[in-house]
C-alpha cells in the first residue's frame, strides 16, 4: 500500500492511496470513493479491507488540485460544498483508468455519502464500469439512468430523510430502464452508519451486514 501520483488533470498531479492484495496476479480492481471529509483514516481502513478480501483498490484524494485533504473538517466539508461535480467525473474517470492500466481485470467503484453520490455520477458516465456500490448517496437525474450499465447495490439508512427523499424517482427509473440493482434501507440507522470513527452514526450490525453484501456483490460482479 502506497500514496502514489496517479495521473495528470490539467498539469496537476492527482493522488491517491493504493492498496493491493498480497498475492500476486491479475485481480479485479475498487475505486473507493470517500465522504466529504476527504481521503482520511478511515478511508484508508476501509481501503485496507478491502484489498484483505482481495481486490486492488485505489482511493482517490478528490481535494488533490486543491492542496489535498486538509485536517480540518469543516475545511474539507466546505470545499467539498463547493466543488465542481465535473472536475469530480474527471477524477473518477482518472481512477478508473489507472486501475485499468495497472492490470485490473474488472472495476468497479464504491462510495459513502458524497462519495456514493460520485459512484452513481461514475456510472452514468463510464460504460466501462462494472459495478457500482452506494452507500447513502444523493441519487442520479432520473433523465441520466438510462446510461447506466454497471450493475448497482444501493445502501440507505432508515432515518437519512433527505438522501432517501431521492429514492422513489430512481427506484422507478431503474425499473423502467430495467436496470440491475438490489437495494436495501437498513431500518433505524443514520446517514454514515457504516463509519466506525462516528459514534454518534456508527451501528455496528447495519455495518457489518452492509459489508458482507458489498464484499459478495464486487465478487460476483467483478470476477474474471
Amino acid at each position: 500500500h502506497a500514496d502514489i501520483r496517479f495521473a495528470q488533470l490539467d498539469g496537476q498531479p492527482l493522488h491517491g492511496y493504493l492498496n493491493q492484495p498480497a498475492s500476486s496476479g491479475p485481480r479485479p480492481g475498487v475505486v473507493l470513493i470517500h465522504e466529504n471529509r476527504g481521503l482520511n483514516p478511515h478511508i484508508r481502513d476501509v481501503a485496507r479491507r478491502l484489498a484483505l478480501a482481495g481486490f486492488t483498490v485505489l482511493a482517490p484524494d478528490y481535494l488533490s488540485t486543491q492542496g489535498g485533504t486538509p485536517s480540518d473538517e469543516d475545511r474539507a466539508r466546505q470545499a467539498f460544498a463547493e466543488m465542481d461535480p465535473v472536475l469530480a467525473r474527471r477524477i473518477s474517470l482518472a481512477a478508473l483508468a489507472a486501475l485499468r492500466e495497472r492490470g485490473a481485470t474488472k472495476v468497479g467503484a464504491l462510495g459513502f455519502c458524497w462519495g456514493g453520490g460520485t459512484v452513481g455520477d461514475l456510472a452514468v458516465n463510464a460504460t466501462s464500469l462494472k459495478a457500482g456500490v452506494v452507500y447513502y448517496g444523493r441519487q442520479p437525474k432520473s433523465a441520466d439512468v438510462e446510461k447506466i450499465s454497471a450493475p448497482l447495490l444501493l445502501h440507505y439508512a432508515g432515518l437519512d430523510e433527505r438522501v432517501n427523499a431521492g429514492i422513489p424517482a430512481f427506484e422507478e427509473a431503474l425499473k423502467k430502464a430495467q436496470k440491475k440493482y438490489t437495494l436495501y434501507v437498513y431500518e433505524g440507522v443514520n446517514h454514515a452508519f457504516n463509519n466506525d470513527t462516528s459514534q454518534a452514526r456508527y451501528n455496528k450490525q447495519a455495518a457489518e451486514t452492509a459489508w458482507g453484501r458489498t464484499i459478495a456483490f464486487l465478487k460476483e460482479q467483478l470476477k474474471a
